[in-house]
């Protein structure tokens, strides 16, 4: 059976078609609390080594955002935030190219709380869905797309939450099908919600109906058993993904004023630290299910680490201990080095360095290097507001994002 000479160039013509096509870049989002896999890295590379005298290039800046402490996310060409308006408390959406409004959505009422400029968690965007946790409780799911809301939830009347003192400061976690949440109520100090519906998944009631605090949940494999690993107000715990039981407890690294970071889980180790003249530790996880064990392997005051966070690359743990920045080794908790010139403050990691805020203002540049402190860049943060600079830095597609109140900073940190 003969062919045709176009049967037979065509398909050639496809290839070459598809060939010539050009390949997108790839996206670096930083979708929710402390980027892709709340581990505070960015597997971005091509990034700046050394800022210029005064810091990188500024892309765009915008006012008017509202009051809040609410770190930014990036998704999608967007980038979302929480604040206070007046009375309202709300959830925003910028252009990620331009800074230019596309929408704000009301979703509770301004809660006078102490340090009240307003909101302090960070929107987590999945897919076309963006869910957020307001101060009073309101948990929310919107499209990120347009803001319009697909359900609400209040922590403290549909779960029997408490408030904690300076408000909820959760960051929601999405993990499959789940949005889980920290109500702290004595019946669901954990909570699992289908993240379609907001229909209730499970409880988690921890032993002692232990209160929410100010810390993110983060979802890990330990020992082969997928759990979520959460700071509560007497203790880090570690509940079971699938039923919500309670697994195990470590309460050393807890003080009885705000337990505020992020959990670092590794392997079978979990660290934990906070301020307030306490400081940080690790635990082995050992067995699974009601077997699960918590031995701490080593706790030390070097990491008093009261709201900044702290980030593991390549086996050392990167933080605030107060005033000083410190590098320990997580398996043993050796301390390395430790330095006071960039201060008190918040830190992220991206193509080998470390972004770090100081809150007071000024931004640090330096290595992820355990061996010695090596600065390489430093500016100070213009249009200073006279609240605290607690927002975390963000790293999203080359930009570096900066959150002051009603004010974002982009600035770009692309190597050219």
């Amino acid at each position: 059976m003969k062919r045709c000479a176009w049967c037979l160039v065509l398909p050639l013509l496809a290839g070459l078609s598809l060939a010539a096509a050009p390949k997108e870049s790839p996206r670096f989002d930083w979708p929710q609390w402390q980027g892709p896999d709340r581990t505070g890295l960015s597997k971005e590379t091509g990034l700046l080594k050394e800022w210029p005298t005064g810091g990188p290039p500024l892309a765009w800046k915008v006012k008017g955002l509202g009051g809040g402490y609410s770190t930014p996310s990036v998704a999608a060409g967007r980038v979302f935030g929480m604040s206070y308006r007046g009375k309202d408390e709300g959830v925003w959406a910028l252009d990620e190219a331009t800074g230019n409004p596309a929408w704000w959505v009301r979703i509770a009422a301004a809660r006078p709380v102490d340090r009240g400029e307003g909101s302090r968690g960070t929107p987590t965007v999945d897919g076309d869905l963006l869910y957020a946790l307001g101060v009073s409780g309101d948990l929310v799911c919107l499209e990120a797309a347009t803001g319009k809301e697909r359900w609400h939830k209040d922590l403290t009347k549909d779960f029997g939450g408490g408030i904690p003192g300076w408000g909820y400061s959760e960051s929601p976690l999405i993990d499959d099908d789940k949005v889980i949440c920290t109500p702290g109520g004595k019946k669901a100090t954990l909570a699992a919600l289908n993240k379609k519906t907001g229909e209730t998944v499970w409880e988690c009631q921890v032993p002692g109906g232990d209160g929410a605090q100010y810390s993110s949940p983060v979802v890990a494999e330990i020992n082969g058993q997928r759990q979520y690993v959460q700071f509560l107000r007497g203790g880090v715990v570690g509940v079971a993904a699938d039923d919500g039981k309670f697994l195990w407890r470590y309460n050393h690294p807890a003080n009885g004023t705000a337990n505020c970071s992020t959990p670092v889980v590794s392997d079978n180790l979990v660290f934990a630290a906070s301020g307030y003249g306490t400081g940080g530790g690790a635990v082995k996880i050992s067995g699974s299910g009601k077997d699960s064990k918590a031995d701490e392997i080593y706790f030390t005051n070097k990491m008093q680490n009261q709201h900044g966070g702290v980030v593991l690359v390549d086996g050392y743990v990167y933080g605030s201990n107060e005033g000083q920045v410190t590098c320990l080794e997580l398996k043993t908790g050796k301390v390395k080095w430790e330095e006071r010139k960039p201060g008190k403050g918040s830190i992220v990691f991206a193509d080998g360095r470390l972004y770090y805020r100081n809150e007071g203002g000024p931004l640090v540049l330096f290595e992820a290097n355990p061996e010695k402190y090596v600065e390489t860049g430093r500016f100070d943060q213009p249009e200073r507001s006279r609240s605290s600079a607690w927002p975390h830095p963000v790293i999203a597609n080359g930009k570096l994002y900066v959150r002051d109140q009603d004010l974002l900073l982009c600035y770009d940190v692309k190597a050219k």
